[in-house]
Formats: C-alpha cells, sequence, structure tokens
C-alpha cells in the first residue's frame, strides 16, 4: 500500500472526527494541547506495519541517563511501507486538517525526519520528562506539533510505555495517554510542553512512528530558542540535579555553536 491511500484512510478518518477532535484539544490547548484518535487505519494495514519494524539490532541505540530506546530514520535500509507511511502524515492535506484541528496556522512537514522516523521500547527503557527541541535541524523554523501513532498489537496499560504530559509542571500530576495499537497522537510542542515516556515493564516491544510539524512562528511569543531538556522525574531528586547540569553544559556549547559541534546524525539522508 502507498502513502497516497494510506494519506487519505488517514484524511478521511480525521475529517470524520474532527469536530470531536477539535473539541478534545481545545479542552487542554491552554496548557499542553493534545488530542488522540483510535483505529486510525484499517486493523490489517495497522498490523502489516507493527510486522514490518526492524528489529532493534537493525536500528539505533540510545542509552544514557536521559533515555533509553531505539531508533530508526535512514527510511532506505527498511521495508518500504514504512517509509511510506511516515510521508503519508506529511501530504499537505493532512498537515493542514491536523493544523487546523489545532488552531495553529503556517504549518510543515519535515522531509529530513529531524529526530522523527520510528522507534522501538523494549524492556526497561524509557524517556524521562523533557521539552523537544525548539527548532528544526538549521535552526530556523519552530517546531510546532509532535504526531505519535502506536502499532503495537495486545499492548497493556500496565506494561508501561505510556506517553504522558505534564501540563502544570513537574511537581503536579502527569497526564497519561496509553500508548494504544493504531492510536494516533497528537501534541503540541512549545516551551512548557513537558512530557515523557513510562519505564517499559514487559519483554514485548513499543513500536512507534513519530513525525514533527514545523512553522515559521513559534505557538507562543514567549517562546526562546533551547536545546532537547530533560529532568528528573518528581521522586529522582539526584538524577534531576544531574541532569540540570546536563542541560546546562549542552545549551552552553549551543551558545558557543548554533549548530552543534557536529550535524545531529537524525535525520533522513536520501
Amino acid at each position: 500500500m502507498g502513502r497516497d491511500k494510506i494519506s487519505k484512510l488517514i484524511y478521511q478518518n480525521l475529517l470524520d472526527n474532527k469536530a470531536v477532535l477539535k473539541k478534545q484539544f481545545s479542552s487542554h490547548s491552554s496548557q499542553i494541547g493534545f488530542f488522540y484518535l483510535d483505529n486510525l487505519l484499517p486493523k490489517e494495514v495497522a498490523l502489516e506495519i507493527y510486522n514490518k519494524f526492524p528489529t532493534e539490532k537493525e536500528t539505533v541505540q540510545k542509552k544514557n541517563l536521559r533515555e533509553r530506546k531505539h531508533i530508526a530514520y535512514q527510511m532506505d535500509k527498511y521495508d518500504s511501507l514504512l517509509e511510506e507511511v511516515i510521508y503519508a502524515f506529511q501530504c499537505k492535506k493532512n498537515v493542514d486538517l491536523i493544523a487546523n484541528i489545532c488552531g495553529v496556522r503556517e504549518v510543515f512537514a519535515d522531509e529530513s525526519l529531524y529526530a522523527g522516523g520510528l522507534s522501538l521500547m523494549g524492556k526497561d527503557s524509557f524517556l524521562n520528562p523533557h521539552l523537544d527541541n525548539s527548532h528544526d535541524k538549521d535552526r530556523i523554523s519552530w517546531r510546532v506539533l509532535n504526531l505519535l501513532y502506536y502499532v503495537t498489537p495486545d499492548w497493556e496499560y500496565t506494561w508501561g510505555g505510556n506517553l504522558e504530559v505534564w501540563p502544570n509542571g513537574l511537581k503536579e500530576k502527569q497526564i497519561t495517554i496509553e500508548n494504544k495499537f493504531n492510536r494516533l497522537v497528537v501534541m503540541t510542542t512549545h516551551q512548557k510542553s513537558w512530557h515523557s515516556v513510562s519505564k517499559v515493564l514487559t519483554n514485548k516491544v513499543r513500536c512507534c512512528v513519530s513525525n514533527y510539524y514545523f512553522s515559521e512562528v513559534p505557538l507562543s511569543i514567549s517562546d526562546r530558542f533551547h536545546i532537547t531538556t530533560f529532568r528528573g522525574r518528581p521522586q529522582e531528586k539526584i538524577k534531576d540535579v544531574l541532569l540540570q547540569l546536563d542541560n546546562k553544559f549542552r545549551a552552553s556549547i549551543r551558545k558557543l555553536f548554533k549548530k552543534g559541534i557536529r550535524e545531529n546524525p537524525h535525520q533522513y539522508k536520501k
């Protein structure tokens, strides 16, 4: 199945549920706006996407104090269906419709898949609370929307690997969004959009297709450039101190080198 057909399926489902999704998003838009749509694609299509995912050995591992996961972004190394579904989310009709649901203007997709692509999270994988990098790879455009499409079948909530958003900061309770099979989650990305992924507690692997949308203007006039910024969870006092020191060190490097010391490899080079 090619991206045009997948794109049309996504578009029609979003359009059919537009009013509900706009209402869902607006109820959170004053903090961290988000919506989710279940049964995004026909079940057999979603299962086929899952079955085509690479193994963890075929991907790049990120393992440090901030996060533990596997990522894939050089899409021509993998089954073509995975590239087709990623770029189906980037078709202009889908970009414009999602932007409209979220009340965001002048939004565009990122063909280079900077920080996007595929993610795999096996046992003990996690993402600590963090703010995504505010910009694209060239530090020109603002990152404004984060799209996450979950495709692991029969995943149970108690296994972890769930998205968490912290609309009132890290001292208040988070909102947990379950990574249900065939569910699309869209959330805003800005100066206060703290989010995380709970630790995976099962031997199964959580698979996710991710995209970012960008804009020439930030979501909020108060937004400023920032690197990907990590914090410890409320109970992780020592880890939080270490991560804040790490943030300051990496931020100081970016003050000296606008685009970093080296090019971020997390992008699709066709």
